[in-house]
């Protein structure tokens, strides 16, 4: 989907709503998730109701239908409460779902896109293995063919939403007639015989965005399993689908500073040293416009990244310089936020606290700071060279 099926002035008034559930629902019980590291079912039901696990899907398919842009706009907000409220829903509307809505036969959209709009269906994106977190091309998981479809064996690590799932965008690698190897990516329910979730992964922070193990121990799954129902999408499925959801880690980064941002300067504006408000220190004061230089350019580099990647002009290395500049500036945000607060910012009380540890998963996954480098450096020396 390029354009959008939400016209300006409509999007205008769903981000004003996002915005006000998000200060009047969700920030009143970010303390509730993290202790509990569990999203309540009371919060999950008014997501499903706003339509936000399918803001990204077609409208065709029961889906909101917006635009690169607009769901850019929309991560920010989003960016700016409790990241595992999003992760809730998140891989509904990116990695996973875009990969059936990108790349699926028009029979596995019409099975299971209403269903993972609506929210009555998680999917997950089971890609990550240990030794091939950022090399998809070096997975040990593996589809054999048989008879009357196939065979999947293999572990991934560090699922999102796994415990949850509904089904898994699995992938493996596939042996052709010619002994060339591939990637592929296969719809696997999660209740077939042989997937097994472990325990969720105690994290240093994101407490409440379930990730864990999927083992697939000879899977049996039919040819319709198949992502596109011919073999030769798996890895192109899997590289668009990251390069666009690095749009929205880059968009989320960008709402987690401001939010950083804005509690700095609430606490900045009562906090006193001495008789002396804190925030009429000079040296609070660099820290608080360095942090607005940084949130202020992520914002532009986000929208202009997403314009680039809808029109078509930059799909490849503007999303990983988005994901690389705004996950590792929404860090050094983070730690000036929690220096502002003092040692009140070490504090679980503080939001800051919070912050701090959530958002250094961001440079991990969906390509670590270093793949977006690679990223980054080998293409432009490939768009040099086919100049010469």
């Amino acid at each position: 989907m390029s354009e959008s099926q939400v016209s300006p002035e409509d999007f205008v008034e769903i981000l004003g709503g996002l915005r006000e559930f998000i200060r009047e629902a969700v920030i009143p019980l970010e303390r509730e998730i993290a202790e509990k590291d569990e999203i309540p079912q009371s919060l999950r039901k008014q997501a499903m109701d706003l339509g936000l696990f399918g803001y990204a899907i077609d409208q065709e398919w029961g889906g909101i239908g917006l635009d690169v842009v607009q769901q850019a706009e929309l991560g920010i907000e989003l960016g700016y409460t409790s990241l595992a409220f999003r992760s809730m829903f998140g891989t509904n509307n990116g990695i996973a779902g875009q990969v059936i809505a990108g790349f699926g036969t028009e029979t596995q959209k019409q099975q299971w896109l209403e269903g993972i709009a609506s929210g009555d269906i998680v999917a997950s994106f089971a890609l990550t293995e240990t030794g091939a977190g950022s090399n998809p091309g070096s997975m040990r998981t593996k589809a054999v063919k048989t008879a009357d479809g196939w065979s999947i064996s293999g572990e991934k690590r560090y699922i999102t939403n796994a415990p949850i799932a509904d089904v898994f965008m699995a992938f493996a690698k596939v042996t052709d007639e010619t002994g060339k190897a591939k990637v592929e990516v296969f719809i696997v329910p999660s209740n077939l015989p042989g997937v097994t979730v472990g325990p969720h992964d105690k994290k240093m922070g994101q407490a409440g965005a379930w990730t864990a193990d999927v083992h697939f121990d000879e899977v049996k799954v039919t040819d319709d399993a198949l992502v596109g129902g011919q073999p030769g999408i798996g890895y192109k499925a899997a590289m668009t689908s990251l390069a666009k959801g690095r749009i929205t880690i880059a968009a989320l980064a960008v709402g987690q500073a401001q939010r950083v941002l804005d509690e700095s300067l609430a606490y900045a504006a009562i906090a006193k040293q001495g008789d002396e408000l804190i925030g009429n220190f000079q040296l609070v004061q660099a820290m608080l416009a360095d942090m607005q230089v940084g949130v202020s350019a992520g914002r532009a580099l986000v929208l202009d990244t997403a314009r680039k990647y809808q029109s078509g002009e930059d799909t490849r290395i503007a999303p990983s310089v988005a994901k690389l500049y705004c996950t590792e500036m929404v860090g050094k945000v983070a730690d000036l936020g929690v220096q502002v607060h003092g040692g009140a910012g070490y504090i679980r009380e503080y939001p800051v606290e919070q912050i701090y540890r959530d958002v250094r998963l961001l440079r991990l996954y969906e390509g670590t700071s270093e793949i977006q480098q690679l990223i980054i450096g080998s293409n432009l020396m490939k768009q040099k060279l086919a100049e010469n």
